[in-house]
């Protein structure tokens, strides 16, 4: 690996830019920055010369590892601003990482075309509900404390973000958002959904590799140490960055920025795996 960073200069500028892109997109939009460091990890390594099955799925697991600190830097200060509503939190937590932990360990099985389907249909969904929109409806938000909502909702979350190294806030920002919660505040609690789908989805993905042949030099698992090192540190120096200007931003401008982010992401990673 050490011979790898020395004469691939450009490639490791490009996971430090992905990573300081990613934290501050996750900031921004309180969505881990899963959506970039899963094509730039693949990217990363099958030039490398790693099969397209263990570079998506060593993607996917290095990529929960960093939205573990991702989410936490950007939920501190989404805190600070008093943003975030700490009760949705508490209540969905739990459920999302329960969901996530069995996301990460389907993926043992799941094949690299079917992982990438689930990851770009549930972003074009997302994308076209912030881009096309729709009635504003009226809220219902007290209904994400129900047993009903919060439990389908909280594993159904996690497991398919885990599976796609997402942190939980895409789905989360669009569940609260639907129900009448302001963006801004859809955004700052959803950031936290990374730790509940990180943690587990990270152990998850690290025990579903173990054994498995030609992974990229430092991993354990599907999880690559020095990528998650370089990602983690430009993440944790980004996100409170974009938390703070998701503050400045209108909150229309920030629905429709949130949508186009994850529309290009999406389209971006279904070329890579379908076409190239």
């Amino acid at each position: 690996m050490i011979d790898f960073i020395l004469s691939n200069p450009l490639l490791i500028a490009g996971v430090l830019a992905a990573g300081f892109a990613a934290g501050f997109a996750g900031g921004l939009f309180g969505i881990g920055g899963g959506i970039i460091t899963v094509p730039a990890l693949y990217a990363v390594f099958t030039t490398i010369g790693i099969g397209e099955a263990q570079s998506l799925k060593t993607a996917i697991g290095t990529s929960l590892g960093v939205i573990i600190v991702t989410s936490i830097r950007a939920l501190m200060t989404h805190h600070r601003a008093g943003h975030v509503d700490g009760e949705i939190l508490r209540a969905w937590a739990p459920w999302i990482a329960l969901g996530a932990a069995g996301g990460g360990l389907v993926a043992k099985w799941a094949p690299v075309e079917l992982l990438t389907i689930v990851f770009a249909g549930g972003a074009l969904y997302i994308a076209w509900k912030r881009l096309v929109g729709g009635k504003k409806k009226p809220n219902t938000s007290g209904q994400l404390l129900s047993k009903r909502v919060k439990i389908p909702i909280g594993v159904g979350t996690g497991f398919f973000s885990s599976m796609m190294g997402l942190g939980g806030g895409a789905v989360g920002v669009m569940v609260m958002t639907m129900s009448g919660r302001a963006i801004h505040q859809a955004i700052a609690t959803a950031a936290g959904f990374g730790v509940a789908v990180a943690g587990p989805g990270v152990v998850g993905f690290i025990l579903a590799g173990r054994g498995a042949a030609a992974l990229p030099p430092g991993s354990v698992g599907y999880f690559n140490l020095p990528a998650f090192a370089a990602m983690a540190l430009m993440a944790g120096i980004a996100a409170p960055l974009g938390a703070l200007m998701a503050h400045r931003v209108r909150g229309e401008l920030l629905s429709k920025l949130f949508g186009t982010y994850v529309l290009i992401a999406a389209i971006g990673l279904v070329l890579d795996v379908f076409v190239s």
